[in-house]
């Protein structure tokens, strides 16, 4: 059977008084707020990122999904940032909605369909060569595809392991520092820290 880390733990954490409260309420929003309809992104755009996402960062559909776009439409509504970009790129919206376009430009040279019409073979493969900064398509003469893909995964990456759900699957309870951590050496866990079960 494959091991995994006990379900809940995370959750079962976050009310206690090793967590700080404003790490529990940023993570019990995550947990209970409902994704919101995209603001910044049309609908089709958003639907495009979505898919995306799901190729960058496939989910176990036997688990409520975690909305890494949503959360990056948020984060763009808002116009917050993380203080820096590459000097070849343009402003974070500007590059998501061209960047979003090209995928679906080099999709339809390749493929003769938009991005989500293709296997997902054909989807990998797409994202494979905009990682590489091969992409076809006039789009990616002015924004640089690697440059996009790094910066799009670097953000799904980040959205994806923030959430609750993730970090109880991977046995994450970094969150929990108010006691501090006294056990550092090879193998030592916190009482605190889950234990991998069978099963």
């Amino acid at each position: 059977m494959p091991e995994h880390y006990p379900n809940g733990t995370v959750r079962a954490l976050l009310p206690t008084d090793q967590v700080t409260e404003p790490t529990r309420q940023a993570l019990t929003e995550r947990l209970e707020t409902p994704p919101p309809k995209p603001d910044f992104f049309s609908e089709t755009e958003f639907s495009l990122l979505e898919a995306i996402c799901n190729r960058l960062i496939p989910q176990d559909k036997n688990q409520p999904p975690i909305d890494i776009a949503g959360s990056i439409d948020e984060r763009l509504v808002q116009n917050k940032s993380d203080g820096w970009r590459y000097d070849t790129m343009p402003a974070d919206g500007e590059a998501y909605k061209l960047g979003l376009a090209g995928v679906d430009e080099t999709a339809s040279l390749l493929f003769d369909s938009p991005f989500q019409s293709i296997s997902d073979t054909r989807q990998d493969l797409v994202l494979q060569q905009v990682q590489q900064g091969d992409a076809p398509g006039e789009i990616w003469k002015k924004l640089p595809a690697n440059r996009f893909f790094e910066e799009l995964l670097a953000e799904a990456t980040t959205n994806y392991y923030s959430h609750p759900l993730a970090q109880e699957a991977i046995g994450y309870v970094g969150m929990a520092d108010v006691p501090g951590w006294q056990r550092i050496g090879l193998n030592q866990l916190e009482d605190r820290e889950p234990k991998i079960i069978d099963g």
